[in-house]
C-alpha cells in the first residue's frame, strides 16, 4: 500500500514522516516505526498497530476507532482530541502522552501505562482500565462512568471534576489522588486504597454505593452522606466523619480506631463487633445502633444518645458516657465496664 509515496507495510521505517489527514483505514502496520511522524487528522480506523513505536508522533484529531494499538510505545505522544473509541491499547507504553478531550469510550486499556499522561476532559465511559498505572496522570474534568479500574492506579493523579459514577474501583489505589469535585455516585470502592483522602461531604459526590474493606485510614469524610452504605471491615482509623449521616449504614467489623465522630448520625448502624478504641463519639446520635460485642475502650461517648442502642457484650473499659442518654431499650446485658 502506497500513501503519498510511502509504503504503508509491517515493520516499515517511517519516521518523521508527514502523513496529515491521509486515510490508512484498515492499514496493517505491526512493529512500525513511527516515531515523530505527523498523523494528525489521519484516519486509522481499524488499523492493526501492535508493537508499533509512535514516539513524540503527532495525532491530534486522528480517528482511531477500533484500532489494535496493544504493547505500542506512544510515549510523550499528542492524540488531543483523537477518537479512539473501541481501540485496544493493552500493555502499551502512554507516559506523558497527551489525550485531552479525546473519546476512549468503550477502549480496552488493560496493564497500560499512562503515568504522567494529561486525559483533561477525555471521554472514557465503559473503558476497561483494569491494571491500568495512572500515576501523576491529569484526569480532570475526564469522564469516567461505568467503567472498569479494578486494581487501577491512579496515586497523585488529578481527579476534581472528575465523574466517576457507577466506575468499579475494588482494589484501586488512590493514594494522594485529588478528588475535589469528583462524583462517585454508585461507585464500587471495596477493598480500594484511599489514605488520608479527601471526601469531606461538601468536596466530593460521595453517594458510593460500597466502601466494603477500603482503606480510609485517617480520610477526611466530615458531612459526609453514608446513610445506608456498605463499610463492612473498612478501615477508617483515624478517618474524621465528624456530622457525617451513617443512619443504617453497615460498619460490621470495622476499624474506627482513634476516628472522629463527634454528632455523626449512626441511628440504627449496625456495628457488630467494630473497633471504636479511643473513638470520639461526643453527642453522636447511636439511636437503634448494634453494637453487639463491639470495643469501646477509651472511646468517648459524652452526651452520646444510645437509646435503644444495642451493647450486648460491648467492651466499654473506661469509656467516656457523661450525660450520655440511655433508656430502658439500651441493651447493656454482658457489658464490660465503664466510667461515668
Amino acid at each position: 500500500m502506497e500513501v503519498n509515496g510511502y509504503t504503508i507495510e509491517p515493520g516499515a521505517n517511517l519516521e518523521g514522516v508527514d502523513l496529515e489527514g491521509v486515510s490508512l483505514v484498515d492499514a496493517k502496520l505491526w512493529g512500525a516505526n513511527l516515531t515523530g511522524a505527523n498523523l494528525s487528522g489521519a484516519n486509522l480506523t481499524g488499523a492493526s498497530l501492535r508493537e508499533v513505536d509512535l514516539r513524540g508522533a503527532n495525532l491530534e484529531g486522528a480517528a482511531l476507532a477500533d484500532a489494535y494499538i496493544v504493547l505500542a510505545n506512544l510515549t510523550g505522544t499528542n492524540l488531543k482530541d483523537a477518537d479512539l473509541q473501541r481501540a485496544a491499547l493493552g500493555s502499551s507504553k502512554l507516559t506523558d502522552a497527551n489525550l485531552e478531550s479525546a473519546n476512549l469510550s468503550e477502549a480496552h486499556l488493560t496493564n497500560t501505562d499512562l503515568t504522567g499522561a494529561n486525559l483533561a476532559g477525555a471521554l472514557l465511559v465503559t473503558a476497561n482500565l483494569m491494571h491500568s498505572n495512572f500515576t501523576g496522570a491529569n484526569l480532570n474534568g475526564a469522564d469516567l462512568r461505568d467503567s472498569v479500574a479494578l486494581g487501577a492506579n491512579f496515586t497523585n493523579a488529578n481527579l476534581t471534576d472528575t465523574n466517576l459514577t457507577a466506575a468499579n474501583l475494588v482494589d484501586a489505589i488512590l493514594n494522594g489522588a485529588n478528588l475535589k469535585g469528583a462524583k462517585l455516585t454508585g461507585a464500587d470502592l471495596r477493598e480500594a486504597n484511599l489514605p488520608n483522602a479527601n471526601l469531606k461531604g461538601d468536596y466530593v459526590y460521595l453517594d458510593v454505593g460500597t466502601l466494603g474493606a477500603a482503606n480510609l485510614k485517617g480520610a477526611n469524610l466530615e458531612g459526609a452522606d453514608l446513610r445506608g452504605k456498605l463499610l463492612n471491615r473498612a478501615n477508617l482509623a483515624g478517618a474524621n466523619l465528624a456530622g457525617a449521616n451513617l443512619a443504617g449504614a453497615k460498619l460490621i467489623f470495622v476499624n474506627l480506631t482513634d476516628a472522629d465522630l463527634t454528632n455523626a448520625d449512626l441511628t440504627n448502624a449496625k456495628l457488630m463487633a467494630a473497633h471504636l478504641y479511643n473513638a470520639n463519639l461526643t453527642s453522636a446520635n447511636l439511636t437503634g445502633a448494634n453494637l453487639e460485642r463491639s470495643n469501646l475502650e477509651l472511646a468517648n461517648l459524652t452526651n452520646a444518645n444510645l437509646t435503644d442502642a444495642n451493647l450486648t457484650e460491648a467492651l466499654v473499659r473506661d469509656a467516656n458516657v457523661k450525660d450520655a442518654i440511655c433508656t430502658n431499650g439500651t441493651q447493656l446485658s454482658g457489658v464490660v465496664a465503664w466510667r461515668e
